[in-house]
């Protein structure tokens, strides 16, 4: 992390017109170990970013396909009731009326779910990456005042080797003014950003806490709802039938029976 995206070839078109080549400083006018500090706090910053971004994107898959799957299933459910064989086997249609049943309340309780999901999960996540274009523009301007410091420092520099004549003298302390507030200004943005960059860090925990306690509980109250309603549709339609073992066998048997048929007989 150097210049945050605005030291391309547009800024150094800007140092172009300066009427001397000003390099770098050479007075160290940000020490190391707060350009250090800088770098690593932002970089957390930047991973926080990437996290968020991520989770709510996978937040929102994981909502759209619990739909799907809820949907598909009484799709499934559906089609098998309006089956002639359902009008044929009053049994039958009785399994497959109380399988319905449940695939409905199934996907009701799942919607319940996906919205409550949606209101402390996935907004949440999206309103805290909405703060992170602010945060960034205030890197970018730091960067853009630091490179301003530079410049200003750099020339201020070139004055002062400069032999002492009345001119050069006039110039420099013109540079030395146009440099003071460049200077405070950076100062000041420098400062602030070491001290609220890791306390928007720290703050990402009583934030996200709420919603992901409220995510495992929603997945809590859906699956003890599930249990509940799979346990009833069990004891409707738990009878003593064959082991399915024995189903494959009889499912074989018949299979065997249809391929017997001429009008599937091999030519």
């Amino acid at each position: 992390m150097s210049c945050f995206g605005v030291c391309g070839p547009g800024f150094a078109h800007g140092k172009a017109e300066i009427p001397f080549k000003i390099g770098q400083p050479k007075k160290q006018i940000v020490p190391k170990t707060v350009e250090r500090d800088f770098e690593r706090e932002y970089g957390k910053l930047q991973q926080l970013e990437d996290q968020t971004k991520k989770l709510q994107k996978d937040m929102k898959k994981s909502t759209d396909a619990d739909l799907a799957m809820s949907k598909s299933a009484v799709k499934i459910s559906s089609d098998l009731l309006s089956n002639p064989l359902c009008e044929q086997e009053p049994s039958f249609l009785e399994m497959v009326t109380a399988f319905d049943t449940a695939m409905k309340r199934m996907d009701s309780f799942n919607q319940e779910k996906v919205n409550q999901i949606q209101k402390t999960v996935i907004e949440p996540l999206k309103k805290f990456s909405s703060v992170f274009p602010s945060l960034n523009m205030a890197v970018k301007r730091r960067e853009q005042t630091l490179q301003d410091y530079k410049r200003l420092q750099s020339k201020v520099e070139k004055y002062e080797e400069k032999e002492r004549t009345g001119p050069v003298l006039a110039k420099l302390h013109q540079a030395r003014e146009e440099l003071r507030p460049v200077r405070e200004d950076f100062e000041a943005k420098n400062k602030q950003l070491l001290e609220e960059m890791p306390k928007f860090y720290s703050s990402r925990i009583d934030y996200f806490k709420p919603s992901f306690e409220a995510l495992v509980r929603a997945q809590v109250v859906y699956y003890t709802e599930m249990h509940k309603i799979f346990g009833e549709l069990t004891a409707q339609i738990d009878r003593a039938g064959p082991s399915d073992e024995q189903r494959e066998r009889d499912n074989d048997a018949k299979l065997s029976e249809l391929r017997a048929l001429s009008i599937v007989a091999d030519d």
